[in-house]
């Protein structure tokens, strides 16, 4: 039997989820000198490095419901070096400012395994890179591509692999060639993110949890409970930023799901040849990405259902039995070895996606107002360049960080309602077309049709 939803498979199998009571809501107004509003990956390492670097701070932290129950506590466990709108930071700023930012995603990964360790974090953390596969001529055009352009951003030990050698490291039906990382690591994220509120709060940190923020307005935070003032209040809410008055069309909730197999035995792992511990992605139009966890089993994930009217999120992750059916003919696939496998966790989350798929680090600092996020579902590691770059922010110091080119970019606002469920619908369903059509008719370019979706999304 499926658990289905559940918040995450990081959740429900989590021995200590339950053990300690959820931190006291807010209980009236009060001040600080930073408020953060999220309580997920962007949200605490901002107050971490904070009160790291300014013991002093008073530093709030206001989550609606408790800290991992976004997408720091659902997300697919991959920490690595993507980051959404690289290309468009080149045509707006130059190649060599893209090129610092890729630098700077490529040293996060090894921040956040050493910041884990030196607070003593066990979030399952195991460093084997990252394999992204091709399972069709088209595919295989696109990823020689892709490696040439990481080359080309500075990435000169990634390596490119044949069909042979592919599946020599994952043995993926159908791989015609991969691209592999090192700057990229397996995470159990629930255990990074509640690891992370502990020492937080080891600092000083003050973190009201079943505290809905209803808005967001300069030096103040308004809740049900009270109204929490500061000379800087952060945004930190990536896919549940919709609900935020005035802030609807911001960023998309983009919905992405996943499943889990029971434990796999030796001889099965042995048979799909997946020993180092490398996450896995490919270069469909509709991705998928999966890990192999800590205890043996396959999570992975996708689409399935992009977006809900009105920019709604699920409920708690459940998901719908047809994406829990897609998501397991995918897995079989990709492992035919593995058809039949008892499916043992499903659930959802939500991402956030800027009209111009371009993630965001500003502050405001004549009205206090500051924000990160907008990861397009690459926000594991770059939470935390986001979070380093608003404490350079807020503190006023100008650091290599505050130059990025990501840094006070501002993006117009998604269409209204109909015409971004409508969009959002075509668009995936051309991209799952496209996928369809390269996959049997063997074409060795990207079809028209997906070239056409990316224009038309902002895709890059």
């Amino acid at each position: 039997m499926t658990i289905n939803g559940g918040i995450s498979f990081w959740y429900a199998t989590d021995e200590t989820a339950h053990a300690h009571p959820p931190r006291a809501p807010l209980t009236g107004n009060t001040t600080a000198d930073v408020v953060i509003v999220g309580g997920g990956y962007t949200g605490l390492w901002t107050a971490y490095y904070l009160k790291t670097a300014a013991p002093d701070l008073r530093v709030t932290v206001l989550e609606q419901k408790f800290c991992g129950y976004g997408a720091s506590g659902r997300n697919g466990g991959w920490l690595y070096n993507g980051i959404a709108g690289r290309d468009r930071y080149a045509t707006l700023h130059g190649r060599p400012a893209a090129q610092r930012l890729q630098h700077a995603m490529n040293e996060t990964v090894t921040e956040v395994i050493d910041t884990a360790a030196k607070e003593g974090i066990d979030a399952d953390i195991h460093r084997g890179g990252v394999l992204e596969v091709a399972r069709t001529p088209a595919q295989l055009s696109r990823l020689k591509a892709f490696h040439a352009a990481e080359l080309a951003f500075g990435e000169t030990d990634r390596e490119l692999y044949d069909a042979t050698d592919t599946r020599a490291r994952i043995d993926v039906a159908d791989a015609v060639g991969s691209s592999w990382t090192p700057h990229g690591a397996r995470i159990h994220p629930l255990q990074l993110v509640k690891g992370l509120a502990a020492a937080c709060e080891r600092l000083g940190v003050v973190i009201h949890e079943s505290t809905p923020v209803t808005e967001i307005a300069p030096r103040r935070a308004l809740t049900p409970y009270g109204t929490v003032r500061a000379p800087y209040v952060l945004r930190c809410t990536e896919g549940f930023t919709a609900a935020l008055k005035g802030q609807k069309r911001s960023w998309l909730p983009m919905n992405s799901s996943m499943i889990a197999t029971a434990p796999l035995p030796p001889e099965t792992w042995a048979q799909i040849g997946w020993s180092d511990a490398s996450t896995l992605g490919d270069m469909a139009h509709a991705y998928m990405y999966a890990q192999r966890t800590a205890d043996d089993r396959i999570a992975i994930g996708g689409r399935g259902v992009p977006y809900r009217y009105g920019s709604r999120t699920d409920n708690d992750g459940r998901t719908q039995p047809a994406t829990i059916a897609s998501l397991t003919h995918l897995l079989e696939s990709f492992f035919p070895a593995l058809t039949g496998v008892e499916i043992t966790h499903a659930w959802s989350g939500v991402l956030g996606v800027p009209r111009d798929w371009c993630a965001t680090v500003t502050l405001d600092a004549a009205s206090g107002l500051g924000w990160a996020g907008g990861y397009v579902g690459s926000g594991v590691a770059t939470a935390n360049l986001a979070a380093r770059t608003l404490r350079d922010l807020v503190l006023n110091d100008k650091t290599e960080l505050t130059t990025l080119p990501w840094v006070n970019h501002r993006v117009r606002r998604w269409e209204p309602e109909p015409f971004r469920w409508l969009g959002v619908q075509a668009l995936y369903a051309a991209y799952r077309e496209a996928d369809r059509r390269e996959s049997t008719t063997h074409t060795p370019t990207t079809t028209p049709l997906a070239r056409l979706a990316d224009r038309i999304s902002g895709r890059h």
